[in-house]
């Protein structure tokens, strides 16, 4: 497959972990010109093209990778003038690795179908540190024939791929991953910031959830910040955070099942916000809420 054109939308922290890796194992890579990227220098070392149009860059592509920040963003991207869906080669595909909400995801995956060419959403879990690895997690909606056909190229920037359904189901499966992952991280912050304010030393509390049912991929991500102040194992803003859950309250209400857990992290993420915190990265949540890590 390294004779197709990959274009990129969205080379922020995951995105430009995305673009390199892909243009380090052989493909010729496009990407959209945006403030919100991060330096491209190294990318365009690697031949990496810069475009500043959508249009045009999804003419020069035979395959769309969007990484964007929501559906909002997806759907302002894709349709309407000058979108990447009115300049869609015949045939192309577009990828979507963003947390998205599925009913946008299919009625997106609809109208590309309709214009002749294929959609998939392969969510991506973990972190701009395993994005940079190329260790991603992709959960992925698709046909199965054009899951097989772009494997070669998911396996450049993922390390395990989850194949949950068609269209939508990657975007379904990031939210239920999410409601865990990011309600975890808030109730073991909620638990330090109640610890310290009884006393508990963080290195207890973490020792004792370790060696006990509190243990998790949440504890390793947020007890660097509780133990030594440090967030690089989960920047991860409030914001996005609270935009996550948001979606996830929505496929609850869509499909009829109950959400009382999501409404109360959703609350808490809320409240942070109104304190002036949604820039804030939810491995320090337990000093925003009222506990305060050993060092800083």
């Amino acid at each position: 497959m390294t004779d197709k054109t990959i274009g990129i939308i969205g080379v922020g922290l995951m995105g430009h972990g995305i673009a390199s890796n892909i243009a380090r194992k052989g493909w010729q890579v496009n990407f959209l010109h945006h403030e919100g990227n991060q330096p491209v220098a190294d990318l365009e070392a690697m031949g990496a093209r810069r475009f500043d149009d959508r249009a045009e860059l999804a003419r020069a592509s035979d395959v769309m990778i969007l990484c964007l920040n929501g559906s909002p963003q997806v759907e302002a991207v894709m349709l309407g003038a000058g979108g990447v869906l009115e300049a869609l080669r015949p045939g192309s595909v577009v990828i979507d690795c963003s947390t998205a909400i599925p009913a946008s995801t299919e009625a997106i995956g609809a109208k590309v179908a309709a214009a002749g060419s294929r959609f998939m959403d392969a969510a991506m879990t973990r972190t701009p540190l395993e994005a940079a690895e190329g260790r991603l997690n992709l959960l992925i909606g698709a046909d199965p024939a054009l899951y097989a056909e772009m494997e070669p190229l998911l396996e450049t920037f993922s390390e395990n791929r989850f194949h949950a359904g068609g269209v939508g189901a990657g975007h379904t499966l990031k939210l239920l991953h999410n409601f865990v992952s990011l309600g975890s991280v808030l109730l073991i912050s909620e638990a330090a910031a109640c610890a310290s304010a009884s006393g508990i030393a963080p290195e207890v509390l973490v020792d004792v959830l370790k060696k006990g049912g509190g243990y998790g991929a949440g504890l390793d991500r947020v007890s660097p910040y509780l133990l030594e102040g440090d967030t690089s194992r989960l920047r991860f803003s409030v914001a996005n955070a609270h935009k996550d859950l948001s979606y996830y309250g929505q496929l609850a209400a869509d499909q009829g099942a109950s959400a009382g857990v999501a409404t109360g992290v959703l609350t808490t993420l809320a409240g942070l916000m109104e304190a002036g915190h949604s820039a804030r990265f939810l491995s320090e949540t337990s000093s925003l809420l009222g506990g305060k890590p050993s060092k800083s």
